[in-house]
């Protein structure tokens, strides 16, 4: 027996490598990761080939062998709990309220020569020479743009325009029956109606004046006007972007897909704020194109993710694959706990694979520095926005190669466990990421649906 437990453990390390990578590169060819699936594939058949020829060697060097694979996994547990990447958890809290009309999307429904368009120029003078570089570009959804697809951007229209036709049904009629309710009974119900009428996630926190836009620059309501919002809470809800979808970004069907969630997210917020009003309190939906509140700050204060290099909300199983809408209420509920996931802050801060990807060169490369009194990173809106102009999407491609962004299933989430909670972890899952898809991933093929017609007028 003695003689053959060196062989049967080194069959045993061989049958692991292969369940293992193999199983990764199946997954990956699923996921039409081209390059995973062929180095997982590789390693598969090379780390197994080793263990089995291992087998015919002698009895010496095949326990040699296994006591190095157990080295190996003593090293890494204990690396594992050493506390790296680790700094103080702290809410980053701005100072002050931001004017909705400085937002890009505002500038861009600027009407050249109105009186709207001198007085804010004059106001802000700094932002003329950069908005004048992407108005004279073709714009997003054009004909003359460089990812054009005639079929895919009416598809995109059409989901853009559910949210341009609830714009005026974000509020409305309360009901003169006001219903007692149990804050934490109406806060479970709250987010079970939010997810039975769609949602991926529900959380709620106090609205604070930060999480408040200081002007009104889209949506309805008068333009400039400052925004006073009395309600007590935010109900933060996000919906998922399909991974196949986006993994054409920036191309039309990331396009489609966006507009398609930034539809479902609006339908959300709208029916829970309708339900809402119908209990007798007061609730506003806040949704694409006519917010009042900056919708991934709230959602950060209502424990559905942290806050990214790309500006845009890491969520715990889906990364940056959402979009969010939101609902303020006086509804009694009970606030969840903000996210502080430092996790993510050191993640962003060693991985930078959105600012190497992003085409227009927006996203920063440096560490967090302070904003308006809070630590962040910050964009750059305006090349951002010129090359959407110019691509006639709204490009994704940050969101796409962000390892947090990888599909949901069980070996992406282990690597998700794992990341949450080991800063030496996170720093070989980095690695690792950009050993099976490239520091710069390579773009996937657009879902095949997308290319129907397309493809048959070529015959």
């Amino acid at each position: 027996m003695a003689l053959r437990l060196p062989k049967l453990l080194l069959y045993i390390l061989s049958s692991i490598s292969v369940l293992s990578f193999g199983s990764f590169a199946l997954i990956s060819l699923k996921e039409k990761e081209l390059r995973s699936a062929r180095i997982s594939g590789a390693l598969a058949l090379l780390i197994s080939t080793v263990f089995l020829a291992v087998t015919f060697a002698s009895q010496i060097l095949q326990w040699w062998l296994i006591g190095f694979c157990a080295l190996i996994l003593v090293l890494f547990i204990i690396a594992f709990l050493m506390p790296i990447g680790e700094f103080p958890k702290m809410l980053e809290i701005p100072k002050s309220r931001f004017d909705e009309r400085r937002v890009i999307f505002a500038r861009a429904r600027l009407q050249p020569g109105s009186e709207r368009y001198r007085t804010y120029y004059k106001n802000h003078p700094e932002d003329f020479d950069v908005d004048e570089k992407w108005r004279g570009n073709p714009g997003l959804l054009s004909p003359e743009t460089l990812f054009v697809e005639p079929f895919a951007f009416a598809s995109a229209e059409a989901s853009f325009s559910i949210p341009e036709t609830l714009r005026e049904t974000v509020d409305g009629h309360i009901s003169s029956t006001v219903q007692t309710v149990n804050p934490q009974a109406a806060s479970k119900y709250i987010k079970a109606l939010g997810k039975y009428y769609g949602a991926l996630d529900v959380g709620i926190c106090k609205l604070q004046a930060y999480h408040i836009y200081s002007h009104i620059g889209r949506g309805t309501g008068t333009y400039g006007e400052p925004i006073e919002l009395s309600h007590q809470f935010g109900i933060a809800i996000t919906v998922e972007m399909d991974y196949e979808m986006i993994g054409a970004n920036p191309k039309a069907p990331g396009l489609m897909e966006s507009a398609h969630q930034y539809a479902e997210a609006a339908r959300v917020a709208v029916q829970l704020a309708a339900a809402i009003r119908a209990l007798g309190y007061p609730a506003r939906a806040h949704i694409d194109g006519n917010y009042r509140v900056i919708a991934p700050l709230l959602a950060r204060d209502a424990g559905l993710g942290e806050m990214s290099r790309m500006g845009l909300l890491i969520t715990p199983r889906k990364g940056p694959r959402v979009r969010i809408s939101i609902v303020t209420t006086d509804l009694p509920l009970i606030a969840d706990e903000p996210t502080i996931d430092n996790s993510v802050i050191d993640f962003c801060t060693i991985c930078k694979k959105c600012a190497e990807a992003c085409p227009s060169q927006a996203i920063a490369y440096d560490d967090r520095h302070e904003v308006d009194g809070a630590l962040r990173w910050r964009i750059n809106p305006n090349q951002c926005y010129r090359y959407w102009t110019i691509a006639g999407t709204d490009c994704g491609r940050c969101m796409t190669v962000c390892p947090y962004a990888h599909a949901d299933n069980l070996i992406h989430n282990l690597i998700r466990w794992g990341v949450k909670h080991s800063g030496f972890f996170r720093r070989v899952a980095l690695v690792m990421d950009n050993l099976f898809y490239g520091k710069i991933p390579a773009q996937r093929p657009e879902p095949a649906w997308t290319k129907l017609i397309q493809d048959s007028d070529k015959h």
